[in-house]
């Protein structure tokens, strides 16, 4: 089922979800599936067994966004094209800078930035479309 979080108290590590027809759920973190803590507004996949919930985890949302990544980050990753689509923009754009500085200062700069973003696509091209999703999408991780 899908649902999403309406609270969650870390000291007692309980928390409600509520589904899409509006029923409320209890859950706890023995119950949540997700390497990261739950945060309230997050949609979430969770299950009911017997009427209660049995395990609940973070939902990716739309489209996968890895193939775009995969393929700016090996053609324009020097640009940081990958990090302006990936939501990135700080990092994007500090990439961008320093390449372009980079030819001042005999390339130096420039091959720093070829090597981060090539280590980048190898990173995005090994990881499966649900941890690309969890770690570059829901829980923004701008660096490897």
């Amino acid at each position: 089922m899908k649902g999403s979080i309406l609270e969650f108290n870390i000291g007692s590590t309980e928390g409600v979800i509520s589904d899409e027809d509006g029923c409320h759920y209890t859950f706890n973190m023995n119950q949540w599936r997700h390497k990261s803590a739950p945060r309230v507004g997050s949609t979430v996949n969770f299950t009911i067994k017997s009427g209660t919930l049995a395990s609940a985890t973070m939902a990716t949302v739309g489209k996968s966004k890895k193939t775009g990544a995969v393929l700016l980050s090996f053609f324009f990753g020097a640009v940081g094209a990958h990090k302006f689509y990936l939501g990135y923009h700080k990092q994007g754009l500090c990439m961008l800078v320093l390449f372009v500085f980079g030819y001042v200062f005999l390339g130096l700069p420039s091959m720093v930035i070829a090597i981060i973003a090539l280590v980048e696509f190898v990173i995005y091209l090994c990881k499966s479309d649900v941890e690309f999703e969890q770690d570059y999408v829901l829980e923004n991780r701008p660096w490897f």
